[in-house]
């Protein structure tokens, strides 16, 4: 069944995470409509304290949890914190969206497969995690799901980058500044996702009401992060034959890393919305409209 996309006039919309880089692209967006909005960083509301996630979501009608644990190395061996956040909260906010009968997005990763498929993974493929992070993530969809049935949004998404905050793009700049050739891997594979782009489609979703379920919130296309670094220098202005391949048995790390992250957007076309649009053409609204390329 199609759905069509009829937009909520005005909402009350809780963003959990509001700091990260997610977050204050989710409140740059927002700002630009009529919805009431209440962003709380880390330091306002602490999503593994069930009153507290309580006493801020009363009276809201979607919440929005950007809140993560994204240090995917250290959560090998901080398992249990990496779980409090990503799952607890996760659940947590859950619990306190169905009590008030509201909509909430948990934003969730491509690590929650395993990285082995040759192609896309689809919205209802079983999740089969391989690290500590990617396990905390999939458990923090399960009691999303569970503790808020119907009414929950999982929006998987991977590879992110924006203005806001840390990232390759900014540490890919940074490193062909200051080195003659820079070394980038091409056995991993993914779908670079400008912040801003799913911070839109997020705010999209919500004024839609559209069904709820999992859907994937990445920008078209493929690359792997040789291919990804390359577009950056030349879009940038480096050259982009610096830029020099390599694999992944160059750079060892604690938590093993998705071969393949290019997931399926199936589930858009049914809640009658498009794809979203193609890496490409967002890495270059990205650098020639932020502060990105001068961080």
């Amino acid at each position: 069944m199609s759905f069509d996309p009829a937009p909520d006039p005005q909402l009350t919309i809780l963003i959990a995470g509001a700091n990260g880089m997610l977050g204050r692209d989710l409140q740059a967006v927002l700002a630009e409509t009529s919805h009431t909005v209440t962003a709380l960083g880390r330091d306002a509301l602490d999503i593994t304290d069930l009153d507290a996630v309580r006493a801020a979501s009363a009276g809201h009608d979607v919440i929005i949890n950007a809140a993560a644990y994204t240090k995917v190395d250290d959560a090998e061996s901080d398992e249990d914190t990496a779980y409090a956040i990503n799952a607890t909260g996760a659940g947590n906010l859950a619990t306190a969206a169905a009590e008030n009968g509201a909509m909430l997005v948990q934003v969730s990763t491509d690590y929650v497969f395993d990285g082995t498929a040759t192609t896309p993974y689809a919205e209802t493929e079983p999740v089969n995690p391989v690290s500590a992070y990617g396990r905390t993530k999939a458990e923090g969809e399960r009691l999303a799901l569970e503790n808020n049935p119907g009414r929950t949004h999982i929006v998987r998404t991977a590879w992110i980058y924006g203005e806001h905050g840390s990232n390759f793009v900014k540490t890919m700049l940074r490193l062909g500044r200051e080195r003659d050739t820079v070394s980038v891997v091409t056995d991993q594979v993914g779908q670079p996702t400008w912040t801003v782009d799913l911070a839109r489609r997020i705010v999209e979703l919500v004024e839609a009401d559209a069904p709820a379920g999992i859907y994937h919130g990445t920008n078209s296309g493929e690359a792997s992060w040789f291919d990804f670094t390359r577009e950056i220098f030349r879009l940038s202005g480096l050259d982009p034959d610096n830029v020099l391949p390599t694999d992944s048995a160059t750079f060892v790390r604690p938590a093993p890393r998705p071969a393949y992250s290019v997931l399926g957007h199936d589930a858009w076309g049914r809640a009658g919305f498009s794809p979203m649009r193609p890496w490409k053409e967002s890495l270059a609204e990205a650098i020639a409209t932020t502060s990105i390329a001068k961080s």
